[in-house]
């Protein structure tokens, strides 16, 4: 076989190149040519069968037959244009064009997906109707929850205060219920919820109306924060520009542009209200932060008593070698971020993080925050979110913490490590794939929805399942 006279050789070099002609031949067409080919196919594979099976090798006076019709038949492909220079043009044309289609089908995968993320599940739009009919019907519930409103609780520096802005009531719920589920001292946790004018009504109700083991609820309309306004917040300044608001709202042709950056989420002030915290809440010393998909798994007291070293932000970093580093979400062409920060800093993650507003209010971080998003008003600092921002702002004042407090990755990643989830203290559902979306991964949905009081009498009427 190894012999360049070998008979057996020459058989199996003429059928190895025409089983190539039989599927070239079939893609143009020629089915009668793809016959005759795969005929002389089974007629070599007949005689290099009997020679293994009689133990000695063909002669060319049984092979010549075979060899003189898969020559004359490898010569016609040739005349048919199935050389390999041809060919070569041929498929270089197809995958140009399949490169082309599944770019299209990328991008329409992206829109939808992002459609999908972005869009308010109809059980979940229900039982927000159906909260907000209670809130306004029912003056006992007004009247209870108006106490809690008055609270000495709210402003005890002694208790374990934790912060949560969401216009999500059930995910809301979940932060909550999961966290003094896991609390050793439940009664000592206090969660202040912000919202919008239009789940503030709802959020009230379910939060006044479930049971969370002795725990103080406030919750506030952020429409309500007059200093919020665009002579102060430079966001809201940028929404009154008609090219931001065009850029997000209206979004662009530009099939390059990722959708995820025209969503206006990413405008919104209770995504932007982590960089205030000291202003909403002015009595406060230190709070934890906790963004509303996530779930917590383990007593979070502990948090309260770490040395952030004089620092404002403790968070988990997130950088694994080359991964997350700045370089990542800043552009470092521009000059001043050239000249201010070092692209393989470590980034670190939001929707688990401790900050110390003391040390937040005489370092002036709100002022720094100002600044970076005055300076990237035609975006060419970063693209979109708060992380970037917050890698700016906190730069040179963040503590990084054991990652066991906050695992990501449950909204996005199918593989993150199981033993990781078992052990972590926080667990971020980060992504599209939210665990109260159709979208999210049956593998982690288990976790948020132990949380959930799918046998309220209002969860059932809504058919939230």
């Amino acid at each position: 076989m190894l012999s360049v006279s070998s008979v057996t050789r020459q058989l199996g070099d003429q059928m190895t190149l025409a089983k190539s002609y039989v599927v070239i031949a079939k893609e143009k067409n020629n089915l009668e040519f793809a016959w005759a080919l795969s005929v002389q196919i089974r007629a070599c594979q007949e005689l290099l069968s009997e020679s293994a099976t009689r133990g000695y090798p063909l002669t060319l006076q049984e092979a010549e037959p075979v060899i003189q019709e898969l020559a004359i038949l490898l010569y016609q492909a040739k005349e048919l244009h199935f050389d390999s220079a041809t060919m070569i043009m041929q498929l270089k044309a197809e995958i140009q064009g399949l490169e082309e289609k599944v770019n299209a089908a990328t991008l329409q995968s992206t829109t939808f997906g992002q459609l999908a993320a972005e869009a308010i599940p109809k059980g979940l739009y229900c039982l927000g109707s159906r909260l907000t009919m209670e809130w306004a019907t029912d003056p006992d519930l007004r009247s209870q929850v108006k106490k809690q409103m008055h609270s000495r609780k709210l402003t005890d520096n002694n208790l374990y205060h934790f912060c949560i802005f969401s216009d999500n009531v059930l995910a809301t719920s979940v932060v909550i219920n999961s966290t003094v589920c896991n609390a050793v001292h439940p009664e000592k946790h206090v969660f202040h919820v912000v919202t919008d004018k239009v789940n503030f009504g709802a959020m009230q109700a379910w939060l006044g109306i479930n049971n969370y083991h002795g725990a103080a609820i406030e919750v506030k309309d952020i429409d309500t924060f007059t200093w919020l306004n665009a002579s102060y917040v430079p966001v809201m300044k940028q929404l009154q520009d008609a090219e931001t608001r065009s850029y997000y709202f209206k979004g662009t042709q530009d099939p390059k542009s990722a959708v995820k950056f025209r969503n206006p989420k990413y405008l919104s002030m209770l995504n932007h209200l982590r960089f205030y915290i000291p202003e909403v809440y002015p009595a406060l010393n230190k709070v934890v932060f906790l963004d509303d998909d996530v779930v917590v798994q383990k007593d979070l007291t502990e948090l309260f008593s770490l040395n952030l070293n004089g620092n404002v932000n403790g968070a988990v970093e997130t950088c694994l070698e080359t991964f997350h580093r700045y370089h990542k979400y800043l552009n470092f062409s521009h000059p001043k971020i050239k000249a201010n920060f070092d692209p393989d800093a470590c980034g670190w993650a939001f929707g688990m993080n401790v900050f110390d507003l003391v040390a937040w209010r005489k370092a002036n971080v709100t002022s720094r925050y100002h600044y970076w998003q005055e300076q990237n008003v035609d975006r060419t600092l970063w693209k979109l979110g708060t992380l970037p921002p917050g890698l700016l702002t906190f730069y040179g004042l963040t503590e990084p913490l054991d990652r066991e407090w906050h695992v990501l990755g449950l909204g996005y990643d199918p593989n993150v490590d199981p033993q990781a989830i078992e052990v972590g203290a926080v667990v971020h559902y980060n992504g599209n794939m939210k665990p109260w979306l159709k979208l999210a991964m049956s593998s982690y949905k288990s976790l948020w929805e132990k949380h959930v009081p799918y046998s309220h009498p209002f969860m059932q009427q809504c058919n939230v399942h």
